[in-house]
């Protein structure tokens, strides 16, 4: 194996050439997300990047939700060596400032962007992600998140968004480490024993004087196996606002919710309720690769430079019908004491949850 090109520069970790990584799991990864929305619910960007050195894997998508269709393009090539560059396909990320300003093209026929994002505060580590299948970690993982603005353009369609800072807000996440991806594991004990239930619910959010970072992950009985609640404000303070409980109303006869309320306390002790309402939304399995997206799979290896492109209807009862067993993310319109805030609400009850009242896999809310 050729040496990788950090090896030139004084960061490894491990006893190891910077082409291998420390974990022999096939799952592990290291990637890239990135949302984007003009505030109206209307429009709606996520896309991301990702290599998988053990499957000797890179891929991206980009997908877009404009009205009622969603449009999404794949690209995946087989990973040579490791390097600084971000690229796969048509597709590429350009770090223009590390942990500020990076420049995301995708170049497609059906989907295409020039877009850069540009950090609104600073970026923050979030608390380990870990989640078990029996003795097993099947997600081991570090991450942090950063709020931000975007500016450049987006072509979906045969049409052309610019897309203003003035209005153009998202969130990005980095993470690494280990995850389910590419072909499926094998069969065994722990994929039958643990078909109880899933709850996730993941919340960054842009106010004009601090930023938001909220995480509750629970097991089907309700226990948390995840909680993160920071704030985060522009000289880099990170401020820890305790146990956060999440009040989530969803649509009658679906697991899609609607709006939130999360209920936040200060290191002094005083309570801060955030108020979220749901504008437009993006079905991450349908097209980007995650868990249950049928046409394709982060990691999942379809040969040298390949590429595909989808378009979804999301009025079909097709595309409606995968929804509750989907992880979604929504554009998320915020309220805290009269001040407004921009970012996503990332939602997920999949199973049973108690706290939630869903029994299993196929009853919805009232």
């Amino acid at each position: 194996m050729k040496p990788a090109l950090l090896d030139e520069y004084p960061v490894h970790q491990s006893p190891l050439s910077m082409g291998r990584v420390a974990s022999t799991d096939r799952n592990f990864y290291d990637r890239n997300y990135f949302n984007a929305h003009d505030r109206t619910g209307e429009v709606y960007l996520i896309s991301g990047f990702g290599v998988y050195p053990n499957l000797s894997v890179t891929d991206a998508f980009v997908t877009v939700r404009h009205g009622d269709s969603q449009v999404a393009v794949r690209f995946s090539d087989a990973l040579e060596e490791r390097s600084m560059e971000s690229k796969v396909g048509g597709y590429r990320l350009e770090v223009i400032e590390p942990l500020q300003k990076i420049r995301l093209i995708c170049e497609h026929e059906d989907l295409s962007c020039d877009i850069t994002w540009d950090g609104s505060f600073p970026a923050v580590l979030e608390e380990a992600h870990i989640l078990m299948s029996g003795p097993r970690p099947i997600l081991d993982a570090s991450r942090f998140a950063q709020v931000g603005t975007w500016s450049g353009t987006v072509s979906v369609q045969g049409r052309d968004i610019p897309v203003d800072p003035e209005t153009w807000v998202g969130t990005r996440d980095r993470s690494w480490g280990i995850r389910p991806v590419g072909e499926p594991d094998p069969q065994g004990r722990w994929t039958y024993e643990n078909r109880g239930g899933h709850y996730w619910t993941y919340v960054p959010l842009r106010f004009d004087d601090f930023a938001l970072v909220v995480i509750v992950q629970e097991s089907q009985d309700g226990h948390r196996t995840l909680n993160h609640a920071t704030r985060v404000f522009p000289d880099g303070r990170v401020e820890q606002l305790g146990w956060p409980r999440v009040e989530v109303t969803y649509r009658s006869g679906t697991r899609h919710p609607k709006s939130a309320r999360i209920h936040l306390t200060t290191p002094k002790g005083e309570p801060l309720v955030v108020d979220v309402e749901n504008l437009g939304f993006i079905s991450l399995s349908h097209g980007a690769g995650y868990g249950g997206d049928p046409e394709w799979t982060h990691g999942e290896w379809r040969g040298e430079n390949w590429s595909s492109s989808s378009v979804f209807d999301t009025t079909t009862p097709e595309f409606l019908s995968r929804l509750p067993y989907s992880t979604i993310d929504h554009v998320a319109k915020a309220t805290i004491d009269g001040q407004v805030g921009w970012g996503m609400f990332e939602h997920a009850a999949m199973g049973r949850h108690d706290p939630s009242g869903f029994v299993g896999w196929v009853d919805m809310a009232p």
